[in-house]
């Protein structure tokens, strides 16, 4: 079945348009609907021509505490010749409109809807819109925790329509993970996947773990459990669940239901605030160099 990704288009409501909406921020979860997805809440980046984003997450107190996400929007020959300013970032990227030409570590790649790429924080890379069409893609960042013997992870670039999904086990293939990375792979401290629900499949209990989330709702709709709450979510909204956050979903169709999802793994819990492991972070690295 070809896989459908939506993306925000931006624009404005007319003066007629009722203000009712979904839009949710709670502390345990937050729900942004597509909706709020319009012109006057977009961003710009320095070193980014032709080039706006919307900020889905950030890290802040009571919100994101490990990631950052985005939907760039490049319009042709729009890009950037230093994307990552922080040279302690990992980014994952996944094309959902357009085509890019991304180069890493001076290797060409063509990107297109699907296209996915880890970019460990050592990689030198660049992007540009390569077609006569917008190019939107999410850009998910994160501080890398490196550990004294693991290596970086290497840089990946792959597409979604070329890896068979995972199913859960006893779902009959209804309930299924595209993964991108070998979840044994402990060099990697976080997760973007490709979770898909067949019309009637469930989660079907309630969710409660270590990992933050961040889903964006890529393709159908479904009625979703975030804490003590069930809320209706369709294509294009993104919800952010925080660590422990009880969680369940129920696909009622009439397609597939579908979300790239990041959670962060594989780390020891810190047990004190981040700035502070920073400089040990920092020593690591150098020390391994």
């Amino acid at each position: 079945m070809t896989a459908k990704y939506y993306a925000p288009h931006g624009g404005h409501p007319g003066q007629e348009t009722l203000l009712t909406d979904r839009a949710v921020f709670t502390e345990a979860y937050a729900v942004l609907p597509r909706g709020t997805m319009r012109d006057i809440v977009t961003s710009f980046l320095p070193g980014w021509d032709g080039t706006r984003l919307w900020v889905l997450a950030r890290p802040m107190t009571g919100f994101a505490e490990t990631f950052s996400q985005y939907i760039m929007e490049v319009a042709p020959g729009g890009g950037s010749e230093h994307p990552e300013t922080d040279p302690e970032a990992e980014g994952v990227l996944f094309v959902v409109e357009g085509r890019a030409t991304l180069t890493v570590n001076g290797d060409m790649h063509e990107m297109t809807p699907g296209g996915y790429a880890y970019l460990p924080p050592s990689a030198h890379w660049t992007l540009r819109n390569a077609g006569d069409d917008a190019l939107r893609f999410h850009w998910i960042r994160k501080a890398y925790e490196p550990v004294d013997g693991l290596d970086e992870p290497d840089p990946l670039v792959l597409n979604e329509n070329d890896i068979a999904p995972t199913p859960m086990p006893g779902t009959d293939g209804k309930w299924a993970t595209t993964r991108f990375v070998d979840p044994a792979d402990l060099r990697h401290d976080m997760h973007v996947t490709v979770v898909t629900f067949e019309p009637g499949a469930v989660i079907p209990f309630l969710e409660t773990h270590v990992m933050e989330h961040g889903l964006y709702v890529l393709e159908g709709k479904a009625a979703y459990r975030l804490n003590t709450d069930w809320v209706e979510v369709e294509a294009g909204d993104f919800m952010w669940l925080r660590a422990f956050c009880p969680q369940a979903c129920y696909a009622g169709g009439p397609g597939r239901f579908r979300y790239l999802l990041y959670k962060d793994v594989n780390r020891h819990m810190a047990l004190r605030p981040a700035a502070a492991a920073r400089p040990a972070a920092r020593r690591l690295r150098s020390a391994a160099e």
